[in-house]
C-alpha cells in the first residue's frame, strides 16, 4: 500500500472541524475500549527517558500531559528524583489504572487528573507551574497543524521561568512494523483528502478485537515550524525507542523570552 499525502498535492490546508472531531473521536474511543489491555503493554521505562532527565532539574514540579498508566511516574520513582508528579490524560479507564499503580511509588509524590487535552482551556489550572512538562506519544494523536500549534501554546503556559517541554514523536512510517498497522481511510468511512498530509490510521489488535488510532507523522523540520509558532525553540532532537532504536523523535524545547 502506498502512503498517499492526505491532501490534495502534498499540501497542508486546514482541516475541517468535523473531521478534526472525528479524529478526535476515533482515538478516545480507543483509548476508552481498549485501556486494560493497551495499558498492559505499557510497562517499563523508554530507553529516551535518560536522556532527557538531566535536563530535569532538582527539586523540581513535572506535568506529564496524556500520562495513560502513569509510566513516566514510575520511572521518575525509580530514578529517586525529588519530584513532585502531576499525571493528566482525557481517558477515564487510564486514569484509574494510573491510581491503582500509584501505590507503588515510594519515592515522589503523585497526583492525577482526568483532562481533556481536546477541550479549549485545559492548561488553565496549570499555568506556571512546573519546571518540566513531558508530552510523551501525544503530539501526533492531535488533528490538525492550528490544533498542534495552540497545544503546544498551552503546553508552554503551564512551564515556569527556564522551564523545558519535552515531546516525543512516533516515526512509523520509518519502521517496518508500524507501517503494517496503516490501514485505510475508508476504514472508519473517511477520505484521504478529508484529512491532512502525513496523517494516517493505525490499527491495534488484542484479545480478537481490531481498534483504530489517528497518528500524524512529524519530522524534525515540522517540530521546529511548530515550536517556533508557539513561541519555543527547539534545543536539542534526538532518536531513541523500539527494538531498532529510532521508533521516536524526542525534542526538547524553551519557551522564547517574552519582551
Amino acid at each position: 500500500m502506498g502512503y498517499q499525502k492526505g491532501a490534495e498535492n502534498g499540501r497542508i490546508t486546514a482541516m475541517k472541524e468535523t473531521v478534526q472531531q472525528r479524529l478526535y473521536q476515533i482515538n478516545q474511543a480507543f483509548y476508552e475500549q481498549f485501556a486494560d489491555a493497551f495499558a498492559a503493554t505499557r510497562y517499563g521505562m523508554q530507553p529516551g527517558w535518560n536522556r532527557i532527565i538531566p535536563h530535569f532539574p532538582t527539586p523540581c514540579q513535572v506535568l506529564d500531559l496524556g500520562c495513560g498508566n502513569g509510566r513516566f511516574a514510575h520511572f521518575l520513582d525509580q530514578r529517586a528524583l525529588r519530584v513532585q508528579y502531576t499525571g493528566v490524560d482525557g481517558c477515564q479507564a487510564l486514569i484509574a489504572i494510573a491510581r491503582a499503580r500509584a501505590a507503588d511509588l515510594t519515592r515522589i509524590s503523585v497526583r492525577f487528573h482526568t483532562t481533556d487535552l481536546a477541550r479549549t482551556g485545559w492548561e488553565e489550572p496549570f499555568q506556571h507551574q512546573f519546571h518540566v512538562v513531558v508530552a510523551l506519544a501525544v503530539l501526533h494523536h492531535i488533528p490538525g497543524e492550528a490544533a498542534r500549534t495552540a497545544f503546544l501554546q498551552a503546553a508552554r503556559s503551564c512551564l515556569t521561568p527556564g522551564g523545558i517541554l519535552v515531546l516525543s514523536n512516533w516515526r512509523f512510517t520509518h519502521n517496518a512494523r508500524m507501517r503494517r498497522k496503516i490501514v485505510p481511510w475508508d476504514t472508519v468511512g473517511l477520505r484521504p483528502q478529508d484529512v491532512d498530509a502525513d496523517d494516517y490510521l493505525l490499527d491495534w489488535k488484542a484479545g480478537g478485537q481490531t481498534g483504530y488510532r489517528y497518528a500524524h507523522q512529524t519530522d524534525t523540520a515540522e517540530i521546529q515550524a511548530l515550536a517556533q509558532a508557539a513561541g519555543c525553540v527547539v534545543i536539542e532532537q534526538f532518536q531513541a525507542d523500539g527494538r531498532e532504536g529510532d521508533l521516536s523523535l524526542y525534542s526538547l524545547l524553551r519557551p522564547l523570552p517574552t519582551e
